[in-house]
């Protein structure tokens, strides 16, 4: 199992899970983060963090965010690890529960 950053994190990139990864597992991309499934250890620490609730186990995912689990797994691959959180973008607070943001995921 592993963790897996879902659609709502889309252009609110809020980064307070970065700071208690202990193996950093996640990987930045312009608008949005991953956690690389090699690397995450199912240590939970990073769910509570997210202010947009935008992480799940991917045993709970909900089935209309399916495709993030390959999406995480394809970004990781390509983007930069990530250790040290940076400010959320300044509307992250305006994206946050946005529906359909998978079409503003830049790559």
């Amino acid at each position: 199992m592993t963790f897996v950053v879902l659609e709502n994190c889309i252009k609110c990139k809020y980064m307070d899970c970065i700071d208690v990864c202990p193996v950093d597992c996640f990987h930045e991309g312009p608008n949005f983060l991953v956690i690389d499934p090699e690397e995450c250890i199912d240590c939970t620490l990073c769910v509570p963090e997210c202010p947009a609730d935008a992480i799940v186990s991917e045993d709970d995912m909900p089935s209309d965010q399916d495709n993030f689990l390959a999406l995480n797994e394809e970004l990781s691959l390509i983007w930069p690890v990530i250790t040290a959180s940076k400010p959320p973008p300044e509307d992250a607070e305006a994206w946050d529960g946005v529906a359909d943001k998978l079409q503003y995921l830049e790559k």
